[in-house]
């Protein structure tokens, strides 16, 4: 049961719904415009405010999905590793030749199943910083830095062993994107 489980969330984790908003809705593989991305910010840029605000949260209710249903079944692993198999699938989609996102929207979807307050609290960082710098790229980082920071004040291991790999594979892969910022050439957002 429990490696069933653990591969479905894979599974779920490789639906790349970037891509298939893109071709379903607009008739564009979004892998061949802005970043080559298939997350969230880069469907934003490429598709506009409705396809990002689906894909954002279909991202993020991969990871909830994949955390809550252990939970619901009674398995005999801590939900959060079933929620980490999910950012992999999202990283590394089967559905999509291996090529998926940054691992931002469906990691915050763990915390959305597995803590709630936490979510609210990185979803309020991420605001904020995004806000202040206009790097959707940096904001990353630092809320996912921050939320791994949070777990030190907390009991519970699984959580800080999880938000420690979720901060390393975040800050990996924003790794281009933080040259581009030091180097000025990244994109910032707009309010309006």
């Amino acid at each position: 049961m429990t490696i069933f489980l653990l591969v479905l969330a894979y599974l779920l984790g490789s639906i790349p719904f970037g891509l298939i908003v893109g071709k379903v809705g607009y008739g564009i593989d979004i892998r061949e415009h802005g970043s080559g991305n298939l997350g969230a910010t880069n469907t934003f840029r490429t598709l506009g405010k409705k396809a990002g605000i689906i894909v954002t949260v279909a991202d993020i209710l991969k990871g909830t999905v994949a955390t809550v249903i252990p939970l619901l079944v009674g398995a005999d692993m801590n939900a959060l590793f079933f929620g980490i198999f999910a950012v992999v699938g999202h990283v590394f989609p089967l559905f999509a030749k291996f090529r998926g996102g940054k691992a931002v929207a469906t990691s915050a979807g763990i915390l959305l199943g597995y803590t709630p307050l936490l979510f609210v609290g990185i979803l309020v960082c991420f605001i904020i910083c995004l806000y202040l710098s206009k790097y959707v790229s940096l904001s990353s980082v630092i809320t996912a830095v921050l939320a791994f920071a949070y777990t030190f004040f907390v009991d519970d291991i699984p959580l800080r062993i999880i938000m420690g790999l979720i901060a390393f594979i975040v800050v990996y892969r924003h790794l281009a994107n933080m040259k581009r910022i030091l180097n000025k050439t990244e994109p910032k957002i707009t309010w309006l």
